[in-house]
Parts: C-alpha cells; sequence; structure tokens
C-alpha cells in the first residue's frame, strides 16, 4: 500500500521545511520575487479580507486513497479527525454568525470521519447550504459508504467531485489503479438519484487537476470536453467543471523536486500572475478550520501550518468582526492561486466574483 508523507518519515512531512523550500528556494540556490511585491504593484499588501461569507472545514486528514498531487498528504494511515467537541465549536460559531451562508466541508475523505452525518444534519439545521468535497471512490469502498448519494439527496448537499481527467489511463496515473473506474460507478449512482440532472437542484461538481507541472487549460472550454466525454461513453452528466492549479504544497511539491521540474514550474506561476486574480482569491471571503480547530486563511495555508495572523487562533475564540480587519498570511506558494485565470475551491478565479464558490 502507498503510505503517506508523514507515514514514511518523508523530510516533507514537516511543513515548516516545505515552507523554507517555498520560500527560499531548494538549497537556497533558488530566488523568485516575493508574492508581497507582486501584491504592493498591484495595491493589495497587505492583503484583507471582504465579508465572510464561507467557513470551510476540514474534518480529517484519512482517506481512502492516497493521490500524487495531494497537498494534505492524506491516506488512510492518516489519524488525524476533528471530534464531535471541535465540531460543536463550529456549530457554535455558525449560530453567532448567520453570514457565513456557506460551509464547506474537505478532508481527507470526510466521510471517514464517525460524527460526519450528524455533522452535516446540525449544520442543515441552520439552513446553511453545505459543499462535501467527496472524492467518488468513497461511494463504492465500504457497503456502509453506499448510501452516501441517497443521504447527499436527503440533505441537499452539492458534491463536488475530484475526476483528475474523462479518460482512464490519466485518472489512475494521477489517483491510483482502480480509480477512474470506481469513480465512474459513483458518478452513475449520483445521477440516478437525480445529481446533475437539469430540474432537479441537485448540484454535481467536477473538478479537474493538473497531471504534471503546467496550468490548467481554460475552464469553460475544459468542461465542454468533460460534458461530452462521460455523456457519450458513460451517459454521465454534471453541473460544472472547476479546472484548479496544483500548489507546490505536500506531495505535489514532492513529485516537483523528484522531477527537477520545481523552479520552472514556480517561474511559469510567478510570470502568470493576474492581478484580477489577487482581487478575488478565496482567502477573502473564506476562513479555514483545522481538523484540531485552529483557524487559517485558506486550505493551503493550514497544510503548511500558517495559522490567521490574529489572536484568535482557534474556532472556539472566532470572532468575525476582528478577523475580518486581520492580514491574511501570504507566501510564494500563493502564486498558485493567482496564475492564469486564477485558482480556488470553486476553480478559475477571474470567471466569477467571490461568490462563485457555489455552483448555480
Amino acid at each position: 500500500m502507498v503510505k503517506s508523507l508523514q507515514a514514511q518519515h518523508h523530510i516533507l512531512a514537516d511543513a515548516g521545511i516545505q515552507h523554507d523550500i517555498l520560500e527560499h528556494g531548494n538549497h537556497g540556490a533558488f530566488r523568485l520575487v516575493p508574492f508581497q511585491e507582486k501584491l504592493a504593484a498591484s495595491g493589495l499588501f497587505p492583503l484583507y479580507p471582504v465579508k465572510l461569507s464561507i467557513l470551510q472545514i476540514n474534518v480529517g486528514k484519512m482517506c481512502n486513497q492516497v493521490c500524487r498531487h495531494c497537498h494534505v498528504d492524506a491516506g488512510p494511515d492518516r489519524k488525524e479527525i476533528m471530534t464531535m467537541q471541535t465540531m460543536q465549536q463550529c456549530l457554535d460559531v455558525l449560530i453567532d454568525n448567520p453570514e457565513l451562508g456557506i460551509v464547506d466541508l474537505t478532508g481527507g475523505a470526510p466521510e471517514m470521519n464517525p460524527h460526519f452525518r450528524w455533522f452535516v444534519q446540525e449544520i442543515k439545521k441552520l439552513k446553511r447550504h453545505v459543499i462535501v468535497r467527496c472524492n467518488l471512490t468513497i461511494i463504492v469502498a465500504n457497503k456502509k459508504y453506499n448510501d452516501l448519494p441517497a443521504f447527499y439527496k436527503e440533505h441537499n448537499i452539492e458534491v463536488v467531485s475530484s475526476l483528475p481527467f474523462y479518460t482512464q489511463d490519466r485518472t489512475d496515473r494521477q489517483r491510483g489503479n482502480g480509480v477512474f473506474d470506481d469513480s465512474i460507478r459513483a458518478l452513475t449512482m449520483l445521477n440516478e438519484i437525480g445529481y446533475g440532472q437539469s430540474g432537479t437542484g441537485l448540484i454535481l461538481n467536477l473538478v479537474y487537476n493538473p497531471a504534471g507541472a503546467f496550468l490548467p487549460p481554460a475552464q469553460h472550454s475544459l468542461e465542454g470536453e468533460y460534458k461530452n466525454a462521460l455523456m457519450d461513453k458513460f451517459g454521465i452528466a454534471f453541473n460544472n467543471l472547476f479546472a484548479i492549479t496544483n500548489l507546490p504544497i505536500s506531495r505535489f511539491l514532492d513529485y516537483l523536486l523528484q522531477s527537477g521540474n520545481y523552479e520552472q514550474y514556480m517561474e511559469k506561476l510567478a510570470n502568470a500572475y493576474n492581478p484580477a486574480d489577487a482581487a478575488n482569491v478565496m482567502c477573502r471571503n473564506t476562513i479555514s478550520v483545522g481538523w484540531d480547530g485552529y483557524l487559517y486563511d485558506c486550505d493551503f495555508n493550514q497544510m503548511l501550518e500558517l495559522k490567521v495572523n490574529h489572536t484568535s487562533k482557534h474556532i472556539s475564540q472566532f470572532k468575525a468582526q476582528d478577523l475580518e480587519k486581520r492580514e491574511i498570511v501570504v507566501g510564494q506558494h500563493c502564486f498558485g492561486c493567482t496564475a492564469g485565470a486564477g485558482s480556488s475551491c470553486g476553480g478559475a478565479v477571474t470567471q466569477g466574483d467571490l461568490n462563485q464558490h457555489t455552483a448555480t
């Protein structure tokens, strides 16, 4: 079985070492223009939030897959799981802050948290829109997960699922043998219950990640390719495709270093910097909550262990008005969100505003 970097005791399992490489170059021999300078030239440094509207919660790093590009370093051997107590603290924040209208649940495979279904049900009682980042294969991984499509439908969950490509070879190369076939089975189950179908209101979005050291192609045209190929070959429908840039963190950073592509990839990101993307990055309206309750500006900062630049560093200390005045922590990895058409958990940035996170 493929192990996580942490289980391998790999040097990049240390977030501090990752951050040092990103900021100072591998072996200190590579230098990029500082991201802060790019922001300053765009009139955006320091970078501040706008109105917070999304609470993104990582409920644990356990996953049934070990994907090559995973910035979380998730896998079956990861035991970090959010407790019910921390979940209750998140619920308390939602009760006190009705402006947080979207809750985005991620992992690992969030469904592997033993309190996942309870948590979703409690969030829905608060009348929030819930997004679940489902890796698809979890639905068919074990009988106890086979009813997930029905659970999602019952609670009108927006499902966002990674499918690196619409062919087997490219998907399995990135995510593991058999992943494509299992993903197609899961997508069929979601379609059969109404997800991705016109008029049902059940949203099914897919996510594309490049398989190598390059930027994603234009999101709109790629979406057309996906829709045609998946419908023609498998009869599968979905709503939107999100094209997301791989950030140089964890396993993808390891890939870049091992393949000799690190410097070229970072230069590509920096040279493609787009001020319009920088003005609309997801960290300006989102707070990311780690499995242990600590707060971050985004999921990527979370994996680099860069907590919010504020005295309220834990969900139990959450104060929305104060957090909206904080300076967002940025670094060289942020070039990944501001290159080309930009990248966020809702796909390309410059095709919409800060609220494009939720599909329509």
